[in-house]
């Protein structure tokens, strides 16, 4: 099946940022969508909105602003439970992906003796070395505060998940197995299902990393057949300070808060408590109100322009760049170099040239890349780097802006004469 290409010279016009002009009088080329995407106007508008008509404290007034606040939150709400192929009740609003994944950590480790997320010593927590610290360090710490026994798929040398040892790593002991989805460096896209079936068939829990996957390319929780899901918004062409982790309801249901106190409260004495039921068991305190409804209008827009296209339209932008970088001398592309089970983000190394200096100079020419670790300093250590030059594509990205890049690298080293 073929998808109609994307007019992204279209798209750019609902993103005001856009509009503005960099140094030396330079278009801004925004190519650090991996790091956080552009917001449309749709979203700015419905965050102004819920303010300057609805706002009111969700779930605690019985007034006309407070009803309009609870409708607009829940529907937000429903809008991405049905995004991800999920229910009402499995849908947690935190206020980041990596709040998110600190939520399953912390809960699992609060797990009394004998329940079906206790850890002990002997036990088993699996992750990978391409990780995202926020997909790392939680499990590391919940390793060390247990005695479980932290081990990791290696990749190999063209960046890909080896899972030759699959059998072994995966083991009877193992009680959790988190991967990411796409590398944030890598632009690799892990294929899940023997992953998933081999957690599954030892017992354990397998938890996805979809802050890469879910803003680019369509997810269903249901088919992928997973456990627990988390991503952010501000990845997604929504707003800051809102995440979402997704869980299958029986878990949720006999996991231990992370936060208490208000909204998450069935019943309180001065010597006990009860929780409320799913999903604001997860969510005490006031939360990001308006940010879920401007999640809410951005997986809207996602939706009305269509993940296949996105998809389909970043993997055109990554062949060219892939194509142009490949040709320059001095240039190394830093993961797959083909578009098999691959997403719209490229890293490169620049011979004789500091990424943090890459930046610096295409930042002269308007164009915005992330350099440096990328939060994956154990991944860099593999790769014998100290960093990478990291372009990352959405939607709203055009041809002209990979031949923006494609200059700009050969700037770089004509600025340097290497």
């Amino acid at each position: 099946m073929t998808f109609p290409l994307l007019d992204a010279h279209l798209i750019k016009k609902d993103f005001p940022i856009f509009d503005r002009v960099m140094r030396g009088g330079n278009q801004l080329v925004y190519l650090d969508s991996g790091a956080t995407s552009q917001k449309p106007l749709t979203v700015l508008d419905a965050e102004r909105q819920f303010y300057t008509q609805h706002n009111a404290a969700v779930h605690r007034g019985s007034y006309l602003l407070a009803e309009e606040a609870n409708e607009s939150y829940d529907n937000a709400r429903q809008v991405v439970a049905t995004f991800l192929g999920g229910k009402f009740e499995e849908t947690i609003f935190t206020k980041s992906a990596t709040e998110a994944l600190n939520l399953l950590a912390y809960s699992f480790g609060n797990s009394p003796h004998g329940d079906r997320f206790f850890l002990q010593p002997g036990d088993r927590i699996v992750v990978s070395e391409m990780e995202h610290h926020a997909n790392l360090i939680p499990w590391q710490q919940l390793a060390k505060r247990t005695g479980a026994e932290l081990a990791w798929f290696p990749i190999t040398s063209e960046g890909r998940l080896d899972q030759s040892e699959i059998n072994t790593l995966i083991n009877d002991r193992t009680k959790i197995v988190a991967i990411t989805h796409q590398s944030n460096v890598l632009g690799t896209i892990n294929p899940l299902s023997e992953l998933i079936a081999r957690t599954h068939e030892v017992g354990a829990v397998f938890v996805l990393d979809a802050c890469q996957s879910v803003p680019h390319f369509d997810i269903d929780v249901k088919e992928l057949d997973i456990d627990f899901l988390a991503f952010s918004g501000h990845k997604a062409l929504g707003p800051t300070g809102i995440g979402v982790l997704w869980g299958r309801e029986a878990l949720l249901e006999i996991m231990e808060p992370f936060l208490v106190g208000g909204s998450m409260i069935e019943t309180v004495t001065m010597t006990d408590s009860t929780w409320a039921p799913l999903p604001r068991r997860f969510e005490a305190g006031v939360p990001n109100m308006a940010q879920a409804v401007g999640l809410s209008a951005a997986l809207k827009y996602l939706d009305a322009v269509g993940l296949e296209r996105i998809h389909q339209h970043e993997l055109e932008l990554t062949r060219l760049a892939l194509g142009f970088l490949s040709e320059i001398p001095g240039v190394s592309i830093v993961g797959p170099t083909d578009l098999l089970d691959r997403g719209g983000v490229v890293s490169f190394t620049i011979d004789g040239v500091h990424p943090h200096d890459v930046g610096q100079v295409l930042d002269q020419h308007g164009i915005a890349v992330r350099t440096g670790h990328h939060c994956a300093w154990p991944l860099m250590r593999k790769l014998g780097v100290v960093g990478t030059t990291r372009a990352s594509f959405y939607l709203y990205n055009t041809p002209e802006d990979v031949e923006s890049l494609v200059d700009g690298v050969k700037s770089v080293q004509s600025y340097f004469k290497v």
